[in-house]
């Protein structure tokens, strides 16, 4: 069964959403890893990153992704959302990522999400709001190595669904007090809600993004998360650079990891994080 991850910050713009596809196309075309990527947010930026903009509205305009799940939830009746036809299969457009899979997301969650706490619970009580994602994907999750959920940048049932199937996640941060100022946050709610469904999901670590050498801010913002050790913190460090921006534009055409992420140095750095993450989870490289 697979290895399941999740990406989280409060904060917008640290760069999550990257970090997830980054790795996902990394551990898949370096590593040889089956990937499901969980797009969770109602952004939909990984979703589009993957599969770009034309395909996504087809897709959305069937109701086939995650949107639906959680819209059955509030309306039962419907029972419309079918996992095999919101599945998308090798959505990388990187060369040698052809195992990267994809459950996309739809701009209809930001809807979705205040009401899922209201949603009926099914005969016997069987069935929580936090457990609509766990019940959907259980019976593929033996299809991959690893599956990475990008997280909505919140704390709220949506976010739970994608901790309830969790081992671990990761916090990836630009290291600043706005950027950094939810962390404890973040540990402190996801630490109870590991003692409330009586399962560990684990801190894997806080990986620092967008990096600028040149800033005072970012180096003693960065010295002061190693020092604390609590989560630690990834050695890798993601630099910032236009390269790594603008990959987050889909291409039609393949490309190797390098011209997605950037020569000299970037691709490698997302190819020592993976390694890292491979390490911590003890897989085999």
């Amino acid at each position: 069964m697979a290895r399941v991850i999740s990406l989280i910050n409060l904060k917008g713009g640290v760069a999550k959403t990257t970090t997830t596809v980054a790795l996902a196309e990394t551990l898949a075309a370096h590593f040889g890893k089956r990937i499901l990527v969980v797009d969770l947010d109602p952004q939909t930026n990984a979703t589009v990153m993957l599969i770009g903009e034309t395909r996504w509205k087809a897709i959305n305009k069937k109701g086939r992704t995650l949107a639906t799940l959680f819209k059955d939830a509030l309306e039962p009746q419907n029972g419309s959302f079918d996992i095999d036809k919101s599945l998308r299969s090798k959505v990388s457009d990187v060369q040698g990522a052809e195992k990267v899979d994809l459950l996309p997301s739809s701009l209809d969650l930001i809807d979705v999400q205040d009401r899922l706490a209201s949603a009926p619970t099914g005969q016997f009580y069987a069935v929580t709001p936090i457990d609509l994602l766990r019940l959907a994907v259980k019976s593929k999750l033996d299809d991959y190595d690893l599956v990475l959920v990008d997280c909505p940048p919140n704390l709220g049932i949506i976010t739970l669904n994608g901790l309830r199937i969790s081992e671990g996640y990761i916090i990836p941060t630009v290291p600043d007090v706005l950027s950094t100022y939810g962390i404890p946050q973040i540990i402190k709610r996801v630490s109870s809600f590991s003692r409330e469904i009586a399962e560990d999901v684990e801190p894997l670590g806080i990986v620092i993004t967008k990096y600028q050498e040149n800033s005072t801010t970012h180096k003693n913002v960065s010295k002061n998360l190693r020092n604390d050790g609590d989560p630690p913190v990834f050695q890798t460090v993601i630099r910032q650079a236009n390269q790594i921006a603008a990959a987050a534009e889909f291409h039609s055409s393949r490309r190797t990891l390098k011209q997605k992420y950037g020569y000299g140095d970037l691709a490698e750095r997302y190819i020592d994080l993976a390694k890292e993450l491979l390490d911590k989870l003890d897989i085999d490289t």
